[in-house]
């Protein structure tokens, strides 16, 4: 089989809407796991690997990315990088998991293609092999392209009870015993069930990853779920255009049914079929899966950060800042950041979202936010508290520009460090070069962008009988960002 010149135009659709509970404290809502960069800093996050994992070069198309509203710049900032030109970055106004964000892509890939086929991946995998991938879904779009709806299947090596499973059924005439018809999906498994799914050597692992023709889908889901594609509809009807995004109709895409695409089509149409893949995948679910796939030492450990081990092994170690000591432990995960750390049984990993629980219904800040707070101008990290005063580290990047803002509790001191900047206070403005400083009173309007071309970062000094973040008046911001974006 050949991917020939009939075959149809494959467009890489990558959900990015998640929040990755699982791997706190380094995942946060407002900073999940697809952005990470885990294991160093050369490596790329998540969702760089899977923005590279079907190139144009390789004959696929632009792709689609879905994620909501509080991650759309750290999306952007991701295709920049990699010097990605995105046929849409649409932005889910309310979460309605994965049915109804494929339909929307499958409608706006169809305007771009009437022969458009879906590659549907989370932005959130380990794929180790890239070129089989890419050749596994280039034989998956051919499936596809007979009416077929294809997903992924990954043979189990264990009994894991944190994946769904399919039941393989009878090969399909015409793909030389590389892609089945699905007999059976069965939900994730207790242990002695999923020790008798191995056993069979008939099961595979539901991956998450799709190959769609997108008429074929939305002919589906017409028939199975028609308010999903009604509202999708609707809410592109609805879309408008924000600095390049694609914001969808929020009125009209929250009537949506909140349901997978498992549930909604793959485990009701009689049109499923299954590729076995064999990539080296690994959906990173939680800290032992992360283990899984870490560069270890003879001990069996992976450590990032200062370390010193004494009879140590088995072990997930991360830290940011203090050095880790452990003595005579197996088989820990411990991530030590800023303002949390987390000690584990590796094979308790699974639990952590138990935590990540308590936190928010204590509506503590260490569930949604890291002490370093990401704005599309760059980012701002917390440095020390006290009673009346705390204290700030800004990176402004090259053009970044801060909204205009006034404050009636505080007053700011602004020391720069690296790079120079522009500063507006009241009519007056000027250029504020490295070691060179500025004070702005309280009630004072002001302004800082970074007009250079290397990040400008600066100390800042809040000293005031109130520091929160509600004492803020803005106006001008360039990102047009809804007010509690800023907080």
């Amino acid at each position: 089989m050949g991917l020939g010149k009939s075959m149809s135009d494959i467009f890489p659709v990558i959900l990015s809407g998640g929040s990755g509970t699982r791997l706190w404290p380094l995942s946060r809502s407002m900073y999940p796991k697809q952005f990470i960069r885990f294991f160093n800093s050369q490596n790329g996050s998540f969702l760089s690997a899977a923005l590279g994992r079907l190139q144009q070069s390789s004959g696929f198309k632009a792709p689609i990315l879905l994620c909501n509203n509080d991650h759309r710049f750290l999306i952007r900032e991701e295709v920049e990088r990699l010097g990605i030109d995105p046929l849409a970055i649409i932005l889910e106004p309310v979460a309605r998991n994965t049915a109804p964000a494929i339909a929307v892509a499958a409608l706006v890939a169809l305007e771009a293609s009437p022969k458009a086929t879906l590659a549907v991946m989370p932005s959130d995998h380990v794929v180790k092999d890239d070129a089989v991938f890419a050749a596994a879904v280039k034989r998956a779009a051919e499936v596809a392209a007979t009416g077929k709806l294809v997903l992924f299947g990954i043979k189990p090596n264990e009994p894991h009870t944190g994946y769904g499973y399919i039941k393989q059924g009878s090969a399909l005439e015409g793909f030389e015993g590389q892609a089945f018809a699905v007999d059976s999906f069965a939900e994730k498994p207790d242990r002695a069930t999923a020790e008798t799914y191995l056993a069979a050597g008939d099961r595979f692992w539901n991956s998450g990853i799709f190959v769609l023709n997108a008429r074929t889908f939305l002919n589906e889901i017409e028939r199975l779920q028609p308010d999903i594609l009604q509202a999708a509809r609707a809410a592109l009807a609805g879309a408008k255009e924000d600095l390049g995004f694609l914001r969808l109709d929020k009125a009209a895409f929250a009537t949506a049914p909140n349901i997978s695409v498992d549930y909604a089509v793959m485990e009701k149409t009689g049109a499923a079929a299954v590729l076995p893949l064999n990539v080296g995948w690994n959906d990173v679910g939680s800290w032992a899966s992360l283990w899984d796939i870490a560069p270890r030492d003879a001990a069996g450990n992976f450590v990032k950060g200062d370390a010193i081990l004494e009879d140590t092994s088995d072990c997930f170690i991360h830290s940011e800042k203090a050095i880790v000591s452990t003595i005579g432990v197996k088989d820990l995960v411990i991530v030590d950041t800023p303002d949390a750390l987390l000690v584990a049984d590796k094979n308790r990993t699974q639990d952590v979202s138990k935590i990540v629980q308590r936190l928010r219904s204590s509506n503590r800040k260490e569930q949604e936010q890291h002490l370093r707070n990401y704005r599309p101008w760059g980012y701002f990290e917390t440095l020390n508290i006290g009673p009346r005063f705390q204290v700030k580290l800004l990176h402004v990047k090259p053009g970044g520009v801060l909204s205009m803002q006034m404050h009636h509790h505080r007053s700011e001191h602004w020391i720069v460090v690296q790079g120079t900047a522009r500063v507006v206070i009241g009519e007056r403005e000027q250029l504020v070069r490295e070691n060179e400083s500025v004070y702005i009173v309280a009630t004072q309007w002001h302004r800082l962008e970074n007009p250079g071309k290397v990040p400008v970062e600066i100390i800042e000094v809040q000293i005031g009988s109130y520091l929160g973040e509600d004492d803020i008046l803005r106006t001008d911001d360039i990102y047009h960002r809804a007010p509690e974006e800023t907080k």
